[in-house]
């Protein structure tokens, strides 16, 4: 028997886009160092039980995930004083800027629009970002007579004045603390988290809201983390069959404590705007499917992943057919999707027939 070191082969096994060698086997007559057999690519007459054709393609990693379709996150609005309940806005609604989002003594405490809280009074002499984000606001509401920039002036205090009459407030040119609550835009009232007529103190919940627009909300586990590329398009199955276009436009990384029995945990939620908001009209909350996007490549060489050979001294190959003939060659893997695997190597072509190892 030859003394060279024989090539041995064995099936390659795919889950989850993962290459798992099945084990390898006695080494057959494909010209790999068994008597007659010279050199690693010398042809064989050992023909497989079946074969399959390279061909040229665009291989998609894509991956499904359970979603729910509803109105994004809900964030509840606490009050920032104490005092009574007297109005809140029915659950459904939509308020905007402007509008009341509850009252309280009778007092409306307004939407604004804004991704900086409001978090002390506003008067003459104070500065800052939140005096800019405020002052945008009045002017949308058509209030004028002063600059909009980072200063709270007496200009600003005359047009605040002319608001908080228009709401029915005492006029004092200052914005006190709990007077207004921002929000990135107009919200749909979610529930309330207090009654009217109940007496609430600083910090007490007083109404749930979420955004206007239908979002879909999945949460996937970190080894996904590929899926959630902010702006990738997706695919929506909705409960009928009918599928949707959407674009991730938020992912967060969440993680959740030890509570009781059950472990921290951390996932990845990602958030899905739906490109046509008629396809999604009347579904408040749904169950519906995604289909991600991980990755994409275009115009390459692939073969079923069934064709692949894992060869003893590392790597992978390929048992290419020449009419009654065969011969292993070794090959490049690039990507794996839908049971098919990017490859190349010497030899390697469209058309050429590999054999399918039974």
């Amino acid at each position: 028997m030859s003394g060279r070191r024989r090539r041995r082969t064995g099936r390659v096994a795919v889950a989850a886009g993962v290459v798992v060698v099945a084990g390898a086997v006695a080494a057959t007559g494909f010209g790999l160092g068994l008597p007659g057999g010279d050199a690693p690519s010398e042809a064989s007459s050992d023909l497989p039980p079946a074969t399959a054709e390279v061909t040229r393609q665009t291989l998609v990693d894509t991956q499904a995930e359970s979603g729910e379709l509803g109105y994004g996150a809900t964030i509840s609005a606490a009050a920032r004083s104490g005092g009574t309940v007297t109005g809140l806005p029915a659950t459904g609604s939509t308020v905007e800027r402007g509008q009341a989002l509850y009252r309280l003594d009778n007092a409306p405490v307004v939407l604004l629009y804004g991704s900086l809280p409001a978090y002390r009074a506003l008067a003459v002499g104070t500065e800052g970002a939140d005096v800019t984000q405020f002052e945008k606001n009045l002017k949308a509401l058509g209030y004028g007579g002063f600059t909009v920039d980072d200063e709270y002036s007496g200009a600003t205090a005359e047009a605040v004045k002319e608001w908080q009459e228009d709401l029915g407030l005492p006029e004092t040119g200052t914005v006190e603390l709990g007077r207004v609550v921002f929000a990135a835009g107009e919200v749909r009232v979610d529930s309330h988290d207090a009654e009217v007529g109940e007496a609430v103190q600083p910090g007490t919940a007083v109404v749930s809201y979420t955004g206007t627009a239908r979002v879909v909300t999945v949460e996937l586990e970190v080894a996904d983390q590929r899926l959630a590329r902010k702006g990738a398009a997706v695919t929506v199955t909705l409960p009928d069959g009918t599928e949707t276009r959407g674009k991730i436009t938020k992912t967060e990384l969440v993680i959740k404590p030890a509570e009781g029995q059950e472990p921290a945990s951390t996932t990845v939620e990602v958030t899905i705007g739906v490109d046509d908001a008629k396809a999604v009209a009347g579904l408040d909350q749904a169950t519906v499917d995604v289909a991600f996007t991980a990755s994409q490549r275009e115009n390459v060489l692939t073969v079923p992943v069934a064709a692949l050979l894992a060869l003893a001294e590392g790597g992978y190959g390929v048992q290419v057919v020449e009419g009654a003939a065969t011969r292993i060659v070794a090959v490049e893997t690039g990507m794996f999707a839908t049971g098919r695997v990017e490859i190349s190597g010497d030899g390697i072509a469209e058309g050429v027939t590999v054999g399918m190892p039974s």
